[in-house]
């Protein structure tokens, strides 16, 4: 299930408790539950409840993972709580993300990933489904044929993925860094509270992302930036792997 967090989100120790489902999350988690069973299938992945966030290690290997699990899925459903939803098949090009969704789904970081990995998404909001790859690409900035070939995600270079992220917002300042790690191919281990200073680089990554910056003028929106808006957004990934 791809989701924002807001208030009364169910944890996993929540979950041990009956009570839980009179919390305001819940009603998300029955929902996607619901549709599950109604699509053939019998398990669901809710992040909020089914990760042990007590766990640094746990927390850990599940963000490495996220871009893996979510490109396995058969399903991922969207919640869209706070907008409307209506069936788009189509939008013009200077439709901008404002007057499209006005759910913050569109705007989170971590929500990049979770519209890139899955083969199928679907989008809900309290009554309305809607799959609208088109429309996605516009509220995302992400080229329409990259929602439909995952398999292409490899020719994009660092850059223009990043681009993809620059106008999304975490909680966290780190999480910047950590919600791309899937689409860069990165893996390494999480650091919290420094803020970007506190963001680690390892040897692979650094050789990972140093070879990418090398072939930063083959993708097409990296040219239209020019070197400096290239690096502008280098920088508001939270400084990404700043030793570079």
């Amino acid at each position: 299930m791809s989701h924002t967090w807001g208030a009364e989100e169910v944890t996993f120790q929540d979950m041990a408790d009956l009570g839980s489902a009179r919390m305001k999350g819940f009603a998300k988690i029955e929902h996607c539950c619901r549709q599950a069973l109604r699509d053939g299938l019998h398990w669901a992945l809710v992040d909020t409840c089914c990760v042990d966030k007590t766990s640094s290690a746990e927390l850990s290997e599940t963000i490495n993972s996220m871009f893996k699990w979510y490109s396995r899925a058969l399903k991922r459903y969207a919640f869209l709580e706070d907008g409307g939803c209506r069936h788009y098949q189509t939008a013009p090009d200077n439709v901008t993300r404002s007057r499209f969704f006005p759910s913050r789904w569109w705007t989170r970081g971590w929500t990049l990933q979770e519209l890139i990995a899955p083969h199928d998404v679907e989008f809900y909001n309290r009554s309305v489904t809607a799959s609208i790859s088109s429309a996605a690409s516009v509220a995302r900035s992400v080229p329409e044929s990259m929602l439909n070939q995952l398999n292409l995600l490899g020719s994009i270079c660092a850059a223009d993925k990043i681009s993809w992220a620059s106008a999304g917002k975490t909680t966290r300042e780190e999480d910047m860094a950590y919600c791309l790690l899937g689409i860069l191919d990165v893996n390494m281990r999480l650091l919290y509270g420094g803020g970007g200073e506190s963001i680690p680089t390892p040897a692979r990554a650094c050789y990972h992302y140093h070879r990418e910056l090398q072939s930063v003028s083959v993708g097409a929106g990296a040219r239209a930036l020019g070197v400096p808006g290239r690096l502008f957004l280098v920088c508001r990934c939270v400084r990404f792997l700043r030793s570079i």
